[in-house]
């Protein structure tokens, strides 16, 4: 058997409630505070299966992208850890998102039992709309994503796409200063996938973060990896932290950030010179995304900005912009992967399907998210701007 995407790691459920005020001593607006399982509020397993009825649930992490790139017509799978528990042996938060997955039309046959730690959950402190929310982040079973356990899941699925989300937060994803991670990237691009992985906003205090130009230090996780990934996209504010952790002053330059197109020069000189092969990477802002390729001989774009042709309508909720902009974009490269290959592909095209899934995404209200049509009714949009 063989799929068009395997989604890995970061299974979570978002519980989002007026009364999680506590979340607001965690974690600034548009931040995330990733928290030890040892630390979770307890909540009793009867009140997190009351919550999921009572519509105080979605999907979180992975769970953002796989059913919108499932809905546009893709064979998708998921690989991920959820907690066991009483609710057809899993704990009330897995056994939520599983059924979110497979009604989705998901292949689940990649996901893994945890005994011991219970499935991914976030707290969010309900804000008015439009606001980019701070996340409460308990990764639990996350942190125990095995490599080579998911290795055997690659062999069987034969995947043309990997999507790992994200360095930074999974204990065992990330070790060995995040090294593993980019052997398994490696390895799965040795097999033929093309592959890509992000990272969360990894603070606290996004905004006073980003303005101080102080390094974050888990972005150094994305040392080893960004030179092994085909495909990476990150958030105008991610790109500021980037670049206060990675980025090593030219001679006579002052290290302070300018703009995305520099960075994104700068980021693909010092990662993209190993290997010849089609390499595909951008930065996302508030009115669409700058992208930059390399193409197999060799030839690299200057950094280019795709505004999006979509964002008449009201934004409802942030969560999961750049989850939706990722799935809309891999879910291209998939239906032209030998395009992608050879680096005949529209980039550009490819850059305003992201944009159009976004902003779907984030015009839908809560919970009412099947946005997404089949992709040859995407594409339409994209070329005619109508269905």
């Amino acid at each position: 058997m063989s799929v068009d995407v395997l989604v890995l790691n970061s299974a979570a459920v978002d519980f989002r409630r007026d009364d999680f005020s506590f979340t607001d001593k965690l974690v600034g607006e548009g931040g995330l505070a990733r928290c030890e399982t040892r630390d979770m509020p307890h909540f009793s397993q009867d009140q997190f299966h009351q919550w999921i009825i009572d519509g105080f649930a979605v999907p979180g992490g992975l769970g953002n992208t796989a059913p919108l790139i499932a809905a546009a017509g893709l064979k998708t799978a998921v690989g991920m850890n959820l907690g066991c528990g009483d609710y057809s042996g899993l704990d009330a938060q897995g056994s939520f998102f599983l059924e979110s997955m497979t009604s989705s039309a998901i292949d689940t046959s990649a996901v893994v039992t945890n005994a011991s730690l219970p499935t991914g959950t976030t707290f969010i402190h309900n804000s008015k709309a439009g606001e980019r929310l701070g996340i409460v982040y308990f990764p639990n079973a996350n942190d125990a994503f095995d490599f080579e356990i998911f290795k055997t899941h690659v062999e069987r699925l034969q995947p043309s796409i990997v999507y790992y989300m994200y360095s930074g937060l999974s204990r065992k994803g990330d070790e060995n200063g995040g090294r593993d991670l980019a052997g398994f990237m490696r390895w799965c691009r040795s097999r033929g996938a093309v592959v890509i992985a992000d990272s969360h906003t990894l603070t606290g205090t996004p905004r006073e973060s980003i303005d101080s130009a102080v390094p974050v230090a888990d972005y150094g996780l994305l040392e080893p990896l960004l030179p092994e990934l085909d495909i990476f996209f990150t958030s105008s504010d991610e790109s500021r932290l980037i670049h206060n952790t990675l980025v090593v002053p030219e001679e006579g330059a002052d290290g302070a950030y300018r703009d995305c197109e520099t960075f994104l020069d700068i980021l693909t000189r010092k990662y993209l010179a190993q290997r010849k092969s089609t390499r595909f990477w951008g930065v996302t802002v508030s009115d669409g995304a700058y992208e930059k390729h390399v193409l197999p001989d060799g030839y690299t774009s200057a950094p280019t900005k795709i505004k999006s042709r979509f964002m008449d309508g009201e934004v409802i909720d942030l969560v999961g912009a750049g989850d939706s902009f990722r799935a809309g974009l891999i879910a291209y490269v998939a239906r032209n992967l030998n395009g992608f290959r050879d680096g005949t592909m529209d980039f550009a095209e490819a850059v305003q399907m992201g944009n159009l899934f976004a902003s779907c995404y984030i015009k839908a209200p809560l919970g009412q998210r099947n946005c997404i049509k089949p992709y040859e009714q995407m594409i339409t949009r994209v070329r005619n701007d109508a269905i």
